[in-house]
């Protein structure tokens, strides 16, 4: 009986802490706070949550195995070793950096795929909603970061005619749920915000389309509105949208 009792508190409190965890993570997504907000606290408190919960359920099994009863265990044993695996769980992105090194990214947050004349922000500007990054490029320095740690952010180039290009551009926004906020079909640009899918961090993107001997060219910036650095996130939308374009 008594463990039984220990093996139902450490599943509860397995399952509350996967919902904390998961609400910290997502809660920027239901309005209940800004991204930092949760960003903040999942930094403070998830692996702390994942460790009483890995705590208590191997608390719960060894408890179970002292215990003399003639009871029947199999169903506390399953409830501690759900738990033991939950608390796992949470603690899988630590163990996970232990055995392989995590990539290190430069402290940057501005990518594009122009270094030498950035397409520039002409709806968006530096007092978009939450901003602390601005949006005038940090030039030669930022550049060098860039080009070093991804050298494969380049311009699209492709056969289509620019307007062509732009259309196919503006469906691929749309298909990667950027939320169009300006789009200039005379001058073949537009300006959107990208949602990160964990903590609902904004990213603000300009796409500008031009015309080249072979058909068009197609250049990105995207620009994180906090932090200093992005974590490879501007890189990886921008190899994404060139990857769905190309393909």
């Amino acid at each position: 009986m008594q463990k039984n009792v220990i093996s139902h508190i450490a599943l509860v409190v397995a399952l509350v802490a996967v919902i904390a965890a998961g609400v910290m993570i997502f809660g920027s997504s239901m309005g209940l706070w800004d991204p930092i907000t949760g960003f903040i606290a999942s930094r403070k408190y998830h692996n702390v949550l994942g460790y009483i919960v890995v705590a208590l359920a191997l608390i719960s099994l060894v408890s179970g195995m002292m215990i003399k009863t003639d009871s029947p265990k199999a169903r506390g044993t399953a409830k501690s070793v759900v738990a033991l695996v939950l608390g796992i769980a949470m603690l899988s992105p630590m163990l996970k950096g232990l055995i392989i090194e995590p990539v290190k990214y430069p402290p940057i947050h501005d990518i594009t795929t122009n270094t030498d004349a950035p397409p520039q922000f002409v709806f968006l500007t530096d007092s978009r909603i939450g901003a602390k990054n601005t949006l005038v490029y940090g030039g030669a320095e930022i550049a060098a970061q860039q080009l070093k740690a991804f050298p494969y952010i380049k311009p699209i180039m492709s056969e289509l005619s620019s307007d062509a290009a732009f259309k196919k551009a503006l469906s691929i926004a749309n298909e990667m749920d950027w939320i169009i906020v300006e789009q200039q079909p005379q001058t073949l640009r537009f300006e959107a915000t990208a949602r990160t899918p964990f903590f609902n961090f904004a990213d603000d993107i300009v796409v500008v389309v031009t015309s080249s001997e072979q058909g068009s060219r197609i250049d990105l910036r995207s620009v994180s509105r906090i932090g200093i650095g992005d974590a490879g996130v501007n890189a990886k939308r921008i190899q994404e949208f060139s990857h769905k374009f190309t393909e």
